[in-house]
């Protein structure tokens, strides 16, 4: 999730692409930096915007006139943006109920577990912003393919790691899987985002909130599914599983994902991020997806601890916050979608409440409130509401200002 999504560089093709003047662009194809492979350029779909002064206001709710049916290949556009949102996050969340416990008889301390989760978004960050630089040349389908294609892989050579031996040796090799894992995932995601952004450009909320389902899906099913498998087939097998499906997503896709072509535009990126109102946006961003990262290698750990829980039962934990990210990603879209003048205060309380919800989850020592495992479930379960009132909020502002 948090750690997961490089929206950036989503946006940054729409920024370099398509920051022309809207007046013009039913005039001049060259003004769409994306057409259909295979379709003329006098065919493809216009997106017309209104622009403040700013540049980050998007159209009006009530400008947003788009078909209800979708066509065929917005069909197959999301079949490919769901199953790379849930086989990733399936394989990013297997890890949480029992990689710690693991690492630690290898003899990794709770610090450098800590880095081992934290260097996925580190390296995932980095990554997506070089892959939206580049996505024009390297063209989007490839690198979506390339990148599920690789995440698989490692994600099968994970499961290899206990045959490691313990200490430095062990510890090296985790970061190396880890970090070519994220960089895999970024090129997926920064393509899947492109796509999407440009296959619904007038749902955008929507669009990614209904696609986040499977991203919370796969945060749902990946911890008791992997605390499970390990509690009966050890180590080896959750790893390899999902590495396995990841890896045989990669010839449906490569049927069934649409090529595009793009255009690289004259604006820069770097633009985009010196806006205040984009800078403002990425430190929600990256306080919401820190926060998530904190939780992965201490919250399985501490319910270990503290409830004497078996692996199997730590998943569950998890699906508090999974789940509820999940049923309440696609409302939240939609409402953003339909009352554009929400977002500012969706983006508000939901970082309030998110604030609120990490005060009570240990809970903090000054509140003088017992720990109970009731409490924690349930402030898991309102914390994914208020992340997904922050993130999916955020999509369509940030392309607003891209435009």
């Amino acid at each position: 999730m948090s750690n997961r999504r490089p929206l950036f560089s989503s946006f940054k093709v729409e920024s370099e692409g398509a920051g022309l003047d809207p007046g013009a662009a039913a005039q001049d194809s060259a003004h769409c930096p994306w057409t259909r492979r295979g379709t003329p350029k006098a065919h493809a779909p216009q997106e017309v915007t209104e622009s403040s002064e700013n540049g980050c206001d998007g159209p009006p709710g009530g400008a947003r006139e788009t078909s209800r049916q979708l066509s065929r290949e917005q069909i197959f556009v999301l079949i490919s943006a769901a199953s790379i949102n849930l086989g990733s996050m399936m394989c990013y969340s297997i890890l949480g109920p029992f990689f710690p416990k693991e690492a630690e008889k290898k003899g990794a301390s709770n610090t450098v577990i800590g880095m081992i989760f934290g260097c996925y978004a580190l390296f995932n960050l980095l990554a997506s912003l070089v892959f939206g630089k580049y996505l024009v040349h390297i063209g989007a389908k490839f690198m979506f393919v390339a990148g599920m294609f690789v995440s698989g892989g490692v994600t099968v050579l994970f499961g290899v790691l206990d045959q490691v031996p313990e200490g430095p040796v062990f510890i090296a090799m985790c970061f190396l899987v880890r970090i070519i894992d994220a960089i895999s995932f970024a090129a997926a995601i920064t393509a899947s985002s492109s796509i999407l952004a440009k296959a619904f450009p007038n749902n955008v909320a929507t669009v990614m909130g209904s696609l986040e389902t499977f991203s919370g899906l796969g945060l749902v099913l990946g911890p008791p599914l992997g605390g499970f498998l390990y509690q009966s087939f050890g180590y080896e097998v959750p790893f390899i599983l999902l590495g396995c499906i990841v890896l045989l997503m990669v010839p449906l896709n490569m049927c069934i994902l649409p090529n595009y072509e793009s255009d690289p535009g004259k604006h820069s990126f770097w633009k985009l991020i010196i806006l205040p109102k984009v800078a403002f946006i990425s430190f929600v961003i990256t306080s919401l997806s820190s926060g998530f990262g904190f939780l992965d290698p201490t919250l399985s750990l501490f319910v270990l601890e503290k409830f004497n829980l078996p692996a199997g039962y730590v998943g569950l934990v998890f699906l508090g916050l999974a789940l509820s990210y999940t049923i309440s990603s696609p409302l939240v879209g939609l409402l953003s979608d339909e009352m554009p003048h929400l977002r500012k205060w969706l983006l508000v309380f939901g970082n309030l409440i998110t604030a609120g919800c990490y005060m009570l989850l240990g809970p903090a020592p000054f509140l003088h409130i017992k720990s109970q495992l009731w409490l924690l479930v349930l402030i898991l379960v309102i914390n994914g509401i208020s992340a997904a009132m922050s993130l999916i909020s955020t999509f369509p502002e940030i392309l607003s200002c891209a435009q």
